[in-house]
């Protein structure tokens, strides 16, 4: 990179300067694109460096995603050697090395119009590790309390989510489900940021339905915090009251977003006929729900939440649920 070796200034000093971040630049985009070896170099300092000027993180983030999500085959898209390629070099023993990695692994996520369902997931358990076992960049520095959900877990999550949702990945999918419920599990009697509870319900009931055969919102839709969530009167119950309102088409009107209602009519009308069938809570469904509610022994608010939302909207539910239901009432 010109005349200075930054990377073996670097390696030496274990700082990476402002200076350094405009001579880096200068020379990664001289030419409009960053090459194969200018990202592994990228890779050595970000891993080397203890003191970063704040400009590092933008450059390193910004560099490689463009490398990975529009230079390498195929453009837009990580395939799977891609994201194995990936999880290799940014990853030890699974856990993800730097915090600056760890963003840029979800911002691949966002970038790309697609992406294989293990990268969402070995993101989403980054968050999980941090969490349940404080390991990793979010747990190390990062201001995170092991064993409790704050609310920049629960934004990363989000972000995680939505960004899987590009190219016809509508709904939440069983490992995506089965990762929330390990983390709603190990933090239930926790003094969890109140988003969590929102994210997790959303979630779980988005892959329950889907499950079903219904027509789910897609999952930006599903997801989003709506405004009613920061006002008094709001929040959970209000969502859940909305459901009731009418049937499971009142949990598209939880979902609704203000201007939406001629494109939901629309999308009513053609998913009525199978509807009905769509509804039903199927013994599979129902054998996944409570395995996982019974797995540590305990039933938690939020799993109650989903239970009372099963009973008053679902037309039939399997038997096996009913007396998980009855101690959710």
């Amino acid at each position: 990179m010109h005349n200075r070796d930054v990377v073996a200034e670097v390696t030496a000093s274990k700082r990476v300067s402002a200076g350094d971040v405009t001579e880096l630049r200068r020379a990664i985009y001289h030419d409009g694109v960053a090459e194969a070896g200018e990202v592994e170099r990228l890779f050595t300092i970000d891993e080397v460096a203890v003191e970063r000027d704040p400009a590092w993180a933008e450059l390193f983030v910004e560099a490689v995603t463009d490398y990975l999500v529009e230079q390498v085959e195929p453009h837009g898209y990580i395939n799977d050697a891609n994201a194995d390629w990936l999880i290799e070099r940014i990853a030890s023993d699974n856990v993800v090395k730097t915090e600056t990695e760890l963003e840029l692994l979800v911002k691949v996520l966002e970038r790309a119009k697609s992406s294989p369902e293990r990268l969402v997931g070995f993101a989403l358990n980054q968050v999980k590790k941090a969490v349940v076992d404080g390991e990793g960049p979010l747990a190390c520095g990062g201001g995170l309390m092991p064993g409790r959900v704050g609310r920049a877990e629960v934004d990363l999550l989000r972000r995680i989510l939505y960004a899987f949702g590009g190219d016809g990945n509508v709904a939440i999918t069983h490992a995506e489900a089965e990762v929330l419920f390990d983390i709603n599990d190990h933090t239930a009697e926790a003094e969890n940021d109140v988003s969590w509870s929102d994210l997790f319900i959303k979630a779980i009931a988005n892959f329950m339905m889907a499950s079903s055969g219904y027509a789910v919102p897609n999952r930006q839709e599903a997801l989003r915090r709506e405004a009613w969530l920061d006002t008094p009167s709001a929040g959970i119950g209000a969502f859940f009251s909305r459901m009731a309102s009418g049937g499971l088409s009142g949990v598209l009107n939880a979902y609704r977003q203000p201007g939406s209602e001629d494109a939901w009519a629309a999308r009513n009308a053609e998913k009525k006929a199978s509807r009905a069938a769509a509804e039903v809570v199927t013994a599979s469904e129902a054998e996944w729900l409570a395995q996982r509610i019974g797995r540590d022994g305990v039933m938690h608010a939020n799993e109650k939440a989903l239970l009372r939302f099963l009973h008053d909207e679902a037309p039939s539910v399997h038997p096996s649920l009913k007396s998980l239901i009855d101690k959710a009432a």
